[in-house]
């Protein structure tokens, strides 16, 4: 019997060392990052890969997919890009659930504030990984505002000062004076929340939401914008970030876009430039100026997957949150840090200096700076925005009044809202 069990033992320790190792789980990470968040995400997911064997992540830029309707584990991308990137609006897994699954953690209070209302359901549950979030600002070119007779060291703080400082820039450069990027963000979402206003309201009727982006401050604020189109201060070039490009070749004197052109105005340093919180309208009641809705491509996990991709996919979230990967993606793209660690790793790398380091854990900090402007349980919403900028287009080519183009944005918007889904996952 006794040789038998040895046997038996041998066998056993013979199969088992003649097992091939187990492959590892592959994750295909789509996105459609360019320039230096691109290389930079790349030597990221190398690092990764590197130190994980359990799992690999396979990047694939959306140029490269031959067949968007062939679902990636993970996607990197903006509220607005679902159909570009899939050719449909796929259900996506939201991170709590994938923790859940898994049985592992991520501390959604480890995150700022600010950073994690972006991504947190009405439960205060992360669905997300915030990883490339901006907040608008304004950008000046100094070397245009001394020729126009204006302080470089006092750029305008309200829209009415934005006006006067153009039309003191248009006597001077009448190629243009202001111009924006993207425009529906800019000046209809953070409109709303720097003047206590809502995006849209959690429900019409007790059933369905319903946007609420024609109120007077909005009419008012594109309106004002209309009349320096027509007045030539302000120049429209295109929905998305085509006018960052007129203000790097210096066409244009000011620019309000997202806070990460920063970096890239560091590196390439075209001329003297300044850059300044987003003006508001000072006579509006209960203005907060601050508070200001962070946007940008968020990191999700696509459902209908198995639980070890799962896995793999949040410990590829771990590893993103570590603080000295935070701090060579904030450090390359610009992007804002997603918590007190990253900046703490900022700060004693000296990558940035004191002062603005000061002020973005003050405001990330602030939860009265979050903006709570987004109702938390709703679909689609990223889909207005395509609808949001076709009408202000409408506005901008004197086609339609400011009322009438956020009136026909609202009713064409509302048909694609809906509750979210009952179960559990997530649809925009």
């Amino acid at each position: 019997m006794l040789r038998v069990l040895l046997l038996f033992l041998a066998f056993a320790t013979v199969a088992q060392a003649a097992k091939p190792p187990a492959e590892p789980v592959e994750l295909v990470l789509r996105h459609a990052l360019s320039g230096e968040p691109a290389a930079l995400l790349v030597e990221l997911v190398d690092r990764f890969n590197a130190q994980s064997k359990p799992e690999k992540v396979v990047l694939q830029h959306l140029s490269m997919a031959a067949d968007p309707r062939v679902l990636p584990h993970m996607a990197l991308l903006e509220d607005d890009e679902h159909q570009k990137f899939f050719n449909s609006h796929p259900r996506l897994l939201p991170l709590w659930k994938a923790l859940s699954l898994t049985k592992q953690q991520i501390d959604a209070k480890a995150l700022f504030p600010v950073i994690a209302d972006v991504v947190e359901d009405n439960r205060g549950r992360l669905q997300a990984l915030p990883l490339a979030l901006s907040v608008p600002v304004l950008y000046y070119n100094r070397q245009t505002f001394r020729k126009a007779g204006l302080d470089p060291a006092k750029p305008p703080r309200t829209w009415w000062e934005v006006q006067e400082s153009a039309g003191k820039i248009y006597d001077v450069d009448r190629r243009c004076a202001f111009t924006s990027s993207n425009m529906a963000w800019v000046h209809l979402d953070n409109t709303s929340t720097q003047h206590s206003e809502p995006i849209a309201n959690e429900t019409r009727g007790g059933k369905t939401p319903a946007l609420a982006l024609n109120s007077m401050v909005q009419v008012k604020h594109v309106a004002l914008l209309a009349s320096w189109h027509k007045s030539f201060y302000f120049k429209y070039f295109g929905p998305g970030r085509e006018a960052d490009e007129k203000f790097l070749s210096g066409e244009c004197g000011m620019l309000t876009s997202d806070s990460s052109l920063y970096m890239r105005l560091l590196r390439r340093k075209p001329f003297d430039f300044g850059v300044a919180a987003l003006p508001h309208h000072d006579d509006v009641r209960d203005a907060a100026p601050g508070r200001l809705l962070p946007d940008g491509p968020l990191l999700w996990i696509l459902a209908d997957n198995k639980r070890q991709e799962y896995a793999a996919a949040v410990r590829f979230f771990q590893f993103l949150l570590q603080p000295e990967v935070q701090q060579a993606w904030v450090k390359g793209t610009g992007f804002l840090p997603m918590t007190p660690a990253a900046v703490a790793a900022l700060a004693a790398g000296g990558d940035l200096p004191p002062d603005i380091l000061q002020r973005t854990v003050e405001r990330l900090s602030d939860r009265k700076l979050a903006s709570g402007a987004k109702p938390k349980a709703v679909t689609g919403l990223g889909r207005v925005r395509a609808i949001l900028s076709e009408e202000l287009e409408a506005v901008w080519a004197n086609l339609k009044p400011a009322k009438e183009a956020l009136d026909t944005a609202v009713k064409r918007g509302n048909v694609m809202l809906q509750p979210a889904p009952a179960d559990d996952t997530v649809v925009r």
